[in-house]
């Protein structure tokens, strides 16, 4: 009777599946923890897609050359810090690192009725040099050159400390 008990005790820890398949319970808590991560994952491209739509969706509000802007300069970060998430911030275009915390922004001019946009990067931005360096730029227009300036701030912002 001892080895019946047994056998029956070791038959309830197993789950069978359609295939008539068992796993063991090390391979049920595998499955578990890996369908834990996909949600996370999905939870993060959907927070991704978010984020994208309400950025493209602020964009798309402004007028003239704040729009233009903000698309190149929307393509610029794409490109230069793929890892940054795009969301808005106080109603602006922003993009975050993985921790949530905002690196750069782009406030249209239109938005305090100002004479030119400005880009922008907060304190968890890397860009230190020294003891006083620019945190933000006023921009008339984009040209090559500013663009490729952007690209490297982005880049550099996004490096880890002490390694600019």
């Amino acid at each position: 009777m001892q080895v019946k008990d047994k056998k029956m005790t070791q038959k309830s820890a197993k789950t069978t599946t359609a295939a008539g398949r068992t796993f063991t319970d090390e391979e049920r808590a595998a499955i578990q923890e890996r369908a834990q991560e996909l949600l996370a994952e999905a939870s993060a491209s959907n927070e991704r897609a978010a984020g994208e739509s309400a950025v493209l969706t602020k964009i798309a509000e402004m007028r003239g050359s704040d729009r233009a802007m903000a698309k190149r300069l929307h393509a610029i970060i794409k490109a230069s810090a793929p890892a940054l998430k795009p969301k808005t911030w106080y109603g602006m275009p922003a993009y975050a690192n993985k921790d949530g915390k905002i690196i750069c922004f782009f406030q249209a001019a239109a938005k305090f009725k100002s004479r030119y946009a400005t880009f922008g990067f907060n304190d968890a931005a890397n860009l230190d040099e020294g003891h006083m360096w620019p945190t933000s730029f006023a921009i008339k227009k984009l040209t090559d050159s500013e663009e490729a300036k952007i690209a490297a701030l982005v880049k550099k912002a996004c490096l880890p400390a002490g390694r600019q």
